[in-house]
């Protein structure tokens, strides 16, 4: 049998397949009538995956405050009403067979951005709907805006807005929680020493720098069920001399498998503008190899993961224990039910789309 198509138990959450849709930020949202909501445009973004046959859908980055959003636009889930919204759609995802995740996320110093298609590009301006950015230090991200350093305050406020966001996310229905500690947003900010200038017990060497994220994964595991998986999301390397690399990546996923997580996932970049990245099918997979033989945790591998044997070699050959898919879904949404057919595994379809499978196509054909 296809190991892309073998399921994968994790905790008391058995995904029934390994291709699994990678958080893909919509900024979508509308920032003064329903600030953080996320509605129809959400539902019917995620709930096509689910339909395609994803095993499980993870939302896009999901703000743990309102200042933690990347751009007015985006999802939260810092109060009720956010969780009451997202729970219509896990009701949706579930209800097609896949498994729901949420990533939870703050953005940092990368917050009050502009939506990365309109023509200017920046930081959003006070007056016109931003806000102040927070950072482990008041170094901004290339010509954003100069973030305020945290205080001891709102460090720990952080801290218990995670935890809060995960009891919410619980009450919700999802069956996976992904804390964001990758791109260059506030977790990672606080891993990495090019952005992490700080001289206390939050900065300085390896351990000052991970006790944010440390402190973050014990706090969401606390208020997490014990039945139900924790993801850390990683830019595995900034791809920038002297910056979060590989190894470093590798020390803290086994620190993050004593701490209660389950699976890392393995990205790359983002806290460094410019940075020489050599992207290419794949590219990405390596990390994941890396953290899942030296840190002994499982791993799911993203990054041009654009064809069913190219997915299937992932497996295979032991480097991760899940493929993410991103912009490959947005061309194709139901990418998970052609392979599957390709190689010979019997993934449901919707009944009302039966008509569409191979066999059904071949039956209909006239007889010679």
């Amino acid at each position: 049998m296809s190991l892309l198509f073998s399921p994968l138990t994790l905790r008391g959450t058995t995904f029934a397949h390994r291709i699994w849709v990678a958080p893909m930020c919509q900024y979508s949202c509308d920032p003064v009538a329903a600030p953080g909501v996320p509605h129809d445009w959400h539902l019917a973004h995620l709930g096509a995956f689910a339909v395609g046959g994803a095993a499980l859908v993870l939302t896009e980055a999901a703000a743990v405050l309102p200042e933690g959003r990347i751009s007015p636009q985006d999802a939260g889930i810092w109060n009720d009403e956010q969780a009451t919204a997202w729970a219509r759609i896990v009701a949706f995802l579930h209800a097609q067979g896949s498994a729901a995740g949420i990533q939870l996320a703050h953005a940092g110093r990368k917050a009050s951005t502009v939506r990365p298609w309109e023509p200017v590009q920046g930081s959003v301006p006070v007056a016109e709907g931003g806000w102040e950015t927070v950072a482990p230090s008041a170094v901004p991200f290339g010509g954003y805006a100069v973030p305020r350093e945290l205080d001891a305050a709102g460090i720990a406020d952080v801290v218990t807005a995670f935890a809060d966001a995960a009891r919410r996310a619980d009450a919700a229905g999802f069956d996976v929680a992904e804390v964001h500690a990758a791109h260059g947003y506030l977790l990672h900010q606080f891993l990495s020493p090019l952005s992490n200038h700080r001289t206390d017990g939050y900065g300085g060497d390896f351990a000052g720098r991970t006790r944010l994220l440390l402190e973050v994964v014990d706090a969401v595991r606390a208020a997490w069920p014990a039945d139900k998986p924790l993801f850390v999301r990683l830019s595995a390397t900034e791809w920038t001399e002297g910056g979060w690399d590989v190894d470093d990546s590798v020390r803290l996923a086994g620190l993050l498998r004593e701490h209660g997580v389950d699976l890392v996932d393995c990205s790359t970049g983002g806290n460094v503008p410019h940075a020489r990245i050599p992207v290419g099918p794949g590219y990405q997979v390596p990390m994941a190899q890396a953290v899942r033989s030296g840190a002994g945790v499982p791993t799911a591998a993203v990054g041009m993961i654009l064809q069913p044997a190219q997915a299937e070699q992932v497996l295979v050959t032991g480097q991760a224990d899940a493929v993410l898919l991103a912009r490959a879904l947005l061309t194709d949404p139901r990418w998970p039910q052609r392979p599957a057919e390709a190689l010979g595994h019997a993934l449901p379809w919707p009944a009302q789309y039966l008509r569409a499978t191979a066999a059904a196509v071949a039956a209909q054909q006239p007889r010679r």
